[in-house]
């Protein structure tokens, strides 16, 4: 399964239908007067439509990367006309007001503050201003990554917007280029907290999980340590080239997609295929390789054809369906 420029056009039109859907909207805010009961597009003058906050920046990553990536689609044009409308100086200080409101230091932790970064460094990659507009957004999160990660004593497993090894991910893809602090944070980071871990269970999903916590920690693992990820990742999941544990392998079953929390089992399975083509990349000859790819697959076809399904996927799974397609 490989991202064609007719899937690709798909996902933007799913997309540009929603980061501009201004309800329902569920909003991340701490009232502290009844001066703060205002529209979201008030509050939020960039990301207040795809339901949330973060699916509508990561949306835009999204969008952006389709457009650079196809840039003669006609959904492409759309797009560019969109960025140059929305992604601008004086909606992204609207954005930055919220930061710095009080009760504001959880605000997205630590989901939304990577999907930022990534939107950013998406948009540097384009000629426009898109990158230059965005850029104190970026540094905004990046420097509350600087301070979070150091106190943060032990990392968040969990599958869902929480999970700190999804975040650092994304972080530290943007680092290599914009902070090489950071990075080496990450690193030491992520080498304290994982390092060790031996013979994973992997008790996993939950019933509204959208990340696997076994892989999303391999696929992090798998950028930090190089080439000692195979002697790591032969420890930390030992019969994997057996297809062990099965509950790594066997993709999701979703049983209402209208339900917005089960509905992040599609994402689980999406996510899953990123994590296993990614894997299967960072150990070309090892014996995982294929049986990756193969899981990887039975993942994608498990969920690719359920994004348009229902509004509580449609606002986010092509996110993570291109994650999927562009390893």
């Amino acid at each position: 399964m490989t991202l064609k420029p007719e899937i690709a056009a798909g996902f933007a039109r799913l997309t540009l239908g929603h980061v501009g859907q201004r309800y329902p909207y569920k909003l991340d805010q701490v009232l502290n007067g009844p001066e703060d009961l205002r529209e979201p597009h008030e509050i939020h003058p960039i990301f207040h439509g795809s339901f949330d906050w973060h699916s509508c920046v990561h949306g835009w990553w999204q969008l952006l990367t389709i457009a650079r990536m196809f840039p003669e689609l006609a959904e492409a044009s759309d797009i560019r006309d969109r960025a140059d409308e929305m992604l601008v100086p004086e909606k992204v200080a609207g954005e930055l007001a919220v930061l710095a409101r009080p009760y504001a230091a959880g605000f997205e932790r630590p989901y939304g503050w990577a999907w930022a970064l990534a939107l950013h460094g998406e948009a540097v990659r384009h000629k426009a201003d898109w990158g230059d507009a965005l850029e104190p957004l970026a540094r905004a999160f990046a420097e509350r990554f600087h301070q979070h990660l150091p106190k943060l004593t032990y990392p968040i497993r969990v599958g869902t917007h929480f999970n700190t090894a999804f975040a650092l991910t994304l972080a530290r893809d943007w680092g290599l280029e914009h902070d090489a602090a950071l990075v080496s944070l990450i690193d030491a980071r992520a080498r304290h907290w994982f390092g060790e871990d031996r013979a994973c269970q992997a008790w996993e999903p939950g019933g509204d999980e959208f990340l696997s916590s076994a892989l999303s920690e391999a696929l992090l693992m798998s950028r930090v340590l190089g080439d000692e990820f195979a002697g790591w990742f032969e420890a930390f999941l030992p019969e994997a080239a057996l297809g062990a544990p099965r509950t790594l392998f066997t993709p999701a079953l979703v049983s209402d997609r209208s339900d917005g929390k089960i509905a992040h089992l599609d994402g689980l399975n999406l996510s899953r295929a990123w994590c296993w083509r990614s894997i299967a990349a960072a150990l070309p000859a090892h014996p995982i390789a294929s049986v990756a790819a193969a899981a990887a697959d039975d993942h994608l076809a498990a969920s690719l054809p359920h994004l348009a399904d229902h509004y509580m996927g449609t606002h986010w799974l092509a996110t993570f369906a291109l994650l999927a397609l562009t390893v």
